[in-house]
């Protein structure tokens, strides 16, 4: 049966992105931040999944996917499109958005373009803020530059020596603590002003490089940067100490091999060829850049102070009109069960919920999952303040959480300083499930209370991440939390759940069984339908159980973010699958599953993408919804994933995207300005109904 590459496919979802910023219906600086949103992903890809292919490649292993393609073929593959996406990026980037922003006072320039004044500006910024930050690293011409960082850009320079005219080469990293644009007055002085010059940072340690090296002339200089595999992962077999193995292997990736040499077009062959050899990369591992290294550095510019009117008008998360204020939350869920849209809905109730379990007399314990959080984390704080309180606090801290692994290493520390009982993750599998458990004493009686999601515990991401978040306190799905916890912290078996339904041992068997279920109704003549909404699907088994229903009649609809190694077409096993793919404001996050069901539809949320790395990997969660309110609210966020023309792709037999258009006679429809809107009338709605209910007070008992 026919499949989509895992990697080509990611990179058509870096397309529709790209897409986006070539919209000049959007305003400018959303234009820039999509650019740079598009340059991000592409580091993050090089560094993983070509990291991973290279390792691959050099083991020797032949293997192929299940395209048929062999890591070097991928390889291949993936540099003529990588390459052809550089050439568009960087052709929007001048032939579009420089010139407009230029046009609204935001001109960058290089050193051949400014005044004397703004030398002299210049020159003084460079001895007062960057000159005492810099260190030169000389190059050895027989020793490989493992020492130079990843991810950064170094300065190259060509040196000659003023008394023997001899040459020699020094990479300056810049450091990180150096914003990348320098910002100086467009007019000579800056009373006047009616805009800005910007100049790249690195332009201005080429102009004066020379006061490093006092006997010694620049002669040539070159930007370049590098990116080192980040596929490394720790052995945890043989790990006594987890958390001392996880920071070899970040010491690991600092010195690992390169993948990608990104360097400018125009510039000296031999500075060229010199790095090229000093960092160890092959020409087809160079990637030849028509403007400014890193563009996802363009994303401060996106976000610089001054250019509201540039900007999307903001959309501000709403309260959820199912939370009354002032009522502890612990006895809105004895009531009934709450679901939160996020970013929609805001992400405070969750926050609220450990907050208030930290500071409640009634609390007991505290157990939580966390894989990524905030970098000033109100979630960390109340578990720390819980322990201080004298609460049982148990977390799992998933120390592998990619390129999170430093972070998460501090907080784990933090929070055992405070008293809090630790788990490192499980062996073997990254435990990427989103639950918290708070167990209360009420009245001599313990009840427990959960919040499950489809996104991190962080703050941060939650307004700009779409996800669902469901608190309840129904026992069963207590129960099961709390078999949950045992499993992952006492090294029990996942087994004996009523409700939730846990990945690796048994969220793949289920989701096989419902799609089964669904294909023997549709040949039985029955309706059958399934909606999914995921962020990548790539898993075989999946794919072959979606053909065979498809084959069997089932409709099915699926809304994919990202990768889909799903192949679409007329074919007999695809002809009754649709796959369509929303690129909007916020990125597309949570994971919805809707079966038919003879017309009683089964509902899920899930932590879990159809990847098998999710679905056998990873320890995770999928929680079907039995309330009825919230199980209405999900499946209409379903119907609207599939109605969106004018953020909305339809994904392509060959893997490429076409953007969806309203139809004639047709409104536009764009899912999460509808969303939106949605959440706004019910909160004003609810706040309109509170103003006008009048509640007495009563004497005390």
């Amino acid at each position: 049966m026919p499949f989509i590459n895992r990697e080509l496919s990611w990179l058509e979802f870096n397309q529709r992105v790209l897409d986006e910023a070539l919209r000049d219906d959007l305003p400018l600086l959303e234009r820039v931040k999509f650019l740079a949103i598009t340059a991000s992903n592409m580091d993050e890809f090089f560094q993983v999944r070509v990291g991973g292919l290279h390792l691959m490649r050099h083991s020797g292993a032949r293997k192929r996917g299940i395209t048929g393609l062999t890591p070097s073929q991928q390889l291949m593959a993936i540099r003529t499109r990588a390459k052809a996406m550089v050439e568009d990026q960087y052709a929007l980037l001048n032939h579009q958005l420089l010139p407009a922003m230029a046009k609204e006072g935001m001109l960058l320039i290089d050193s051949k373009a400014i005044t004397p004044a703004q030398h002299e500006i210049l020159m003084s910024r460079f001895e007062e803020a960057i000159f005492p930050l810099l260190t030169p690293l000389a190059h050895d011409p027989d020793t490989r530059a493992t020492s130079l960082p990843a991810m950064r850009i170094i300065l190259a320079c060509e040196l000659q020596n003023t008394d023997d005219q001899s040459k020699r080469n020094v990479f300056i990293p810049l450091p990180e603590a150096l914003a990348r644009f320098t910002h100086i007055p467009m007019s000579e002085t800056s009373s006047d002003a009616t805009g800005e010059h910007l100049i790249p940072v690195e332009e201005i340690i080429s102009m004066f490089a020379g006061e490093l090296f006092p006997d010694e002339q620049v002669t040539a200089t070159m930007p370049f940067r590098i990116t080192r595999n980040g596929d490394i992962a720790v052995q945890e077999e043989d790990a006594i100490d987890l958390a001392g193995e996880m920071e070899e292997v970040l010491a690991a990736r600092k010195t690992s091999h390169t993948v990608r040499l990104e360097h400018p077009a125009k510039a000296p062959n031999r500075l060229k060829r010199i790095v090229r050899e000093a960092v160890g990369a092959s020409p087809a591992e160079t990637y030849a850049a028509q403007g400014p290294l890193a563009l996802a550095d363009f994303m401060a510019l996106a976000f610089a102070s001054g250019y509201d009117h540039l900007r999307d008008t903001p959309w501000e998360p709403q309260f959820s009109p199912e939370i009354e204020p002032g009522e502890s939350l612990f006895e809105t869920l004895a009531d009934h069960d709450i679901l939160l849209n996020h970013p929609y809905e805001s992400f405070e109730p969750v926050l609220r919920f450990i907050e208030e379990a930290a500071s409640d007399p009634d609390t007991i314990a505290i157990k939580q999952v966390l894989y990524r959080t905030a970098s000033d984390s109100r979630v960390i704080d109340a578990l720390i303040k819980a322990a201080n309180n004298g609460k049982q606090v148990t977390v799992l801290i998933e120390l592998k959480a990619r390129f999170d692994e430093a972070r998460n290493l501090m907080r784990a520390d933090e929070l055992q300083r405070a008293g809090v009982q630790i788990v490192y993750g499980v062996k073997g599998l990254k435990t990427h499930a989103k639950i918290c458990l708070v167990i209360r004493n009420e009245d001599g009686q313990l009840k427990r209370y959960v919040h499950l999601g489809t996104g991190n515990y962080n703050e941060s991401t939650a307004r700009l991440y779409t996800d669902i978040s469901y608190l309840t306190s129904r026992p069963a799905y207590g129960a099961d939390a709390s078999l949950f916890f045992n499993a992952i912290t006492g090294r029990s078996k996942l087994t004996r759940f009523r409700k939730l339904i846990p990945a690796p041992t048994h969220m793949k068997p289920r989701l096989l069984e419902l799609i089964s279920a669904e294909a023997k109704r549709a040949k039985n003549g029955e309706p059958a339908s399934i909606t999914a909404k995921v962020n990548s699907l790539q898993d075989e088994e999946i794919i072959r159980a979606l053909y065979q229903a498809s084959k069997d009649g089932v409709n099915i609809n699926l809304n994919i973010r990202g990768i889909c190694c799903l192949k679409t077409g007329q074919r007999k096993e695809a002809k009754n699958i649709r796959v369509v793919s929303v690129i909007d404001r916020y990125l597309e996050h949570a994971r919805i599953f809707s079966f038919h069901h003879g017309g009683s539809p089964l509902v899920f949320i899930a932590s879990a993408d159809w990847m098998t790395r999710n679905l056998d990997k990873r320890v995770e969660l999928m929680i079907p919804i039995e309330d009825k309110a919230c199980r209405k609210r999900l499946q209409g966020i379903l119907d609207a994933a599939f109605k969106d023309n004018v953020n909305g792709f339809e994904i392509l037999t060959d893997g490429t995207s076409q953007r969806i258009e309203p139809g004639k006679g047709q409104k536009r429809f764009r899912m999460q300005e509808h969303l939106q809107q949605q959440a706004k009338r019910a909160a004003r709605a609810r706040s309109h109904e509170r103003s006008t209910t009048f509640e007495p007070h009563t004497p005390a008992d």
